[in-house]
């Protein structure tokens, strides 16, 4: 099996990842159990995905799933893309914070990652390893 049931029917599922995906991104966290937000994750990083290509098909595609919500896609293509241009993938994190006192579900947050990518500190260390070989 490819993906995780999480309990529930095929629509039903599709149904809570897409509304969880809206949340992520909306909100650039979530507090979920560990299995759902795994799944969720998957979904997430497509979206950023689609929204970093930019075309009218992605911007569709996107759009289908997140079951046409424009405000979301329209965060999701103007404010998230232009953020994560430089980075190749990787745009959420899940922190652990503990089991779930009821049922002992393992509770985490997923989050978007903050800080853009920079460049590659070599090249500045280059740069100052070579300024002190002049003087």
């Amino acid at each position: 099996m490819a993906y995780r049931k999480l309990g529930r029917d095929c629509k039903h599922r599709r149904s809570m990842l897409a509304s969880q995906v809206k949340d992520v991104i909306m909100n650039e966290k979530i507090k979920t159990t560990e299995t759902r937000a795994k799944e969720t994750r998957k979904f997430v990083d497509k979206m950023i995905t689609y929204a970093k290509d930019g075309s009218l098909v992605s911007r569709r595609k996107a759009l289908a799933f997140l079951h046409n919500d424009k405000v979301v896609v329209n965060k999701l293509f103007n404010e998230l893309a232009p953020r994560y241009a430089n980075r190749n993938g990787g745009y959420t994190r899940i922190l652990k914070l503990g089991e779930r006192r009821g049922d002992d579900a393992l509770v985490v947050i997923l989050e978007l990652v903050e800080e853009e990518l920079k460049a590659p500190k070599k090249e500045e260390k280059k740069e100052v390893k070579k300024e002190e070989v002049n003087k």
